[in-house]
């Protein structure tokens, strides 16, 4: 059994076939199946039938990434198998699509999932998005590239970041310095994507004139944010009456995200998480969206999705 498709540049294969051909080897060995490419043609071939037609659907839909501009990592051909398995490769093609921002560099940021497409889309959409995920699936990354969309397209005139700065494992008392020297180890991922988005001289011109704030959660209290995108990040780390005050602090023509994963709260024994206690009663609100990432969101190395995995069986092995 085989199946052919017409390659139209040589450039597009050989994006396809990968360094040493990585990406076609990743294919076979998933189907069992052999690739060969041939003038202007890839013929995929095989004993089975069925696998041959997945292979060719893979392929296609990573032919689809290329022609939009993507550079194909073997995270990107594992999520076309995942796909394809699940016979949703045709969302591939509205992935290949979007693009939510573009850095300082001029790298185009574009969702690398469905579900972080669904994500981003609920950003857009209500005026409140948790996201909640393990890590790695870009929950942070993506709402501060929308927090940037949206000031770049001056519908909001600031962009505020905050944490709670609560410890994993560490004290912030043994940490040299002043206040904000202690706080600042916790907020330098929302630091890192501001400056990934905008350039470090754009963003500290903007800070300076008081566009951006990155500030820990305490900062927050008596405050109402208006003209804002505001983003709490590790919000499985506040408490109720945290979250609570978080909440409130929502101005006239403001949007806020709040992510955060609860496999991972730091909080001392005892203490309920803000974020759980979020996601139970705010479910159904109107304007308010809720949405959880899986192990197939995640964009990292590909063992970090096997270690999620394995702690969640061993997890339900617990319980």
């Amino acid at each position: 059994m085989e199946q052919r498709i017409n390659v139209d540049r040589l450039e597009q294969a050989a994006e396809l076939f990968g360094s040493f051909d990585s990406n076609v080897r990743l294919i076979e060995q998933e189907y069992g199946v052999q690739v060969l490419f041939r003038d202007t043609e890839l013929k995929i071939s095989g004993d089975d039938p069925e696998k041959v037609d997945r292979a060719y659907r893979t392929l296609q839909s990573l032919i689809t990434l290329i022609g939009s501009g993507e550079a194909l990592t073997e995270q990107n051909v594992r999520y076309c198998i995942r796909m394809v398995a699940e016979d949703s490769e045709q969302q591939v093609q509205r992935l290949a699509r979007d693009c939510i921002c573009i850095t300082s560099k001029g790298k185009p940021i574009k969702p690398k999932t469905v579900g972080q497409r669904t994500y981003c889309d609920n950003i857009k959409d209500n005026t409140i998005t948790i996201g909640v995920g393990p890590a790695g699936t870009g929950k942070t990354y993506l709402a501060v590239a929308m927090a940037v969309t949206a000031f770049r397209a001056q519908e909001v005139n600031r962009i505020i970041l905050t944490r709670p700065a609560v410890e994993a494992g560490e004290k912030l008392g043994f940490l040299p310095g002043d206040l904000q020297q202690k706080v600042d180890p916790y907020l330098r991922p929302l630091y890192d994507a501001l400056f990934d988005m905008l350039g470090a001289e754009t963003y500290q011109r903007y800070v300076e004139r008081g566009n951006i704030e990155v500030a820990p959660l305490a900062y927050m209290r008596g405050r109402t944010l208006d003209d804002s995108f505001i983003i709490l990040d590790e919000a499985q780390n506040t408490t109720g009456e945290q979250m609570k005050m978080f909440l409130t602090r929502l101005g006239f023509n403001s949007k806020m995200v709040i992510t955060g994963d609860v496999t991972q709260i730091d909080l001392p024994d005892g203490k309920r998480s803000g974020l759980k206690e979020a996601v139970r009663v705010l479910r159904g609100v109107e304007d308010i969206a809720i949405f959880k990432f899986t192990e197939k969101d995640v964009v990292r190395h590909r063992l970090v999705q096997d270690i999620i995995r394995a702690y969640e069986r061993a997890g339900r092995a617990n319980k």
